[in-house]
């Protein structure tokens, strides 16, 4: 019995080779078949017959994402008048403290670390403002008009907002500066009308509209967007 069992699993090298064959044949057949019914576009055939699906983050980024380099850095540094001095007229020197050059402040090129990130003229303080003042006119507008309450009322009379608030703040600066870590700015990102220039004058705008808001709600004692709108 065991030379049986022996015969039936010792193959000649030339048989064993056989079945591989036709396998990767039928392999390549169904792979075709596969294709030639629709196959999602994400699928592509890497080296060696195997298939290499690609993730949503790769599907997004060849969508979204657009390579800055350092030659267009330094051409927009040389070229845009607001890249040759500051908004208090001093000019950009390399290892000043303010202003950098912009290939010394971009997380494309420049230093990668916190200090860099949240300097003064860094890629991080306008970008994380901006998105939690675009958040915080939103939420003051649905919340007034729900509670009757004003920002500040929100916050510490009631109690609740205080929490969602400190809750929302390091949840957006993480996601803010996950990227610029990683070497890439939001001017690296685009979608049809979501464009960084975009974001960075409704975040602007936002920014002075909540501070509007939370100026005139302190003088009328009274939620503005229940009051006026």
């Amino acid at each position: 019995m065991a030379a049986t069992m022996l015969a039936s699993t010792t193959v000649p090298a030339g048989v064993r080779s056989a079945p591989l064959a036709s396998c990767s044949g039928r392999s390549e057949i169904s792979s075709l078949r596969y294709s030639s019914l629709g196959a999602p576009k994400y699928a592509r055939r890497a080296r060696g017959g195997s298939i290499r699906c690609e993730g949503i983050r790769e599907t997004v980024d060849k969508a979204t994402k657009k390579e800055i380099t350092k030659e267009e850095i330094l051409q927009n540094q040389e070229t845009n008048q607001s890249e040759k001095q500051s908004v208090f007229g001093a000019v950009p020197s390399s290892g000043s403290f303010y202003p950098r050059p912009e290939v010394e402040r971009r997380p494309e090129t420049g230093e990668k670390s916190l200090g860099s990130l949240f300097a003064f003229d860094g890629a991080a303080p306008e970008t994380i403002n901006g998105r939690l003042a675009m958040v915080g006119i939103v939420w003051a507008a649905i919340a007034e008009k729900m509670s009757d309450l004003t920002v500040f009322d929100q916050l510490y009379t009631q109690g609740t907002g205080l929490v969602y608030y400190v809750a929302l703040v390091p949840l957006i600066a993480y996601a803010s500066i996950v990227p610029m870590l990683n070497g890439e700015s939001t001017d690296a990102r685009s979608s049809g009308p979501f464009t960084a220039r975009a974001e960075r004058w409704n975040g602007r705008l936002a920014m002075i509209g909540f501070l509007s808001l939370l100026l005139t709600e302190s003088f009328i004692h009274a939620p503005v967007f229940t009051k006026f709108f």
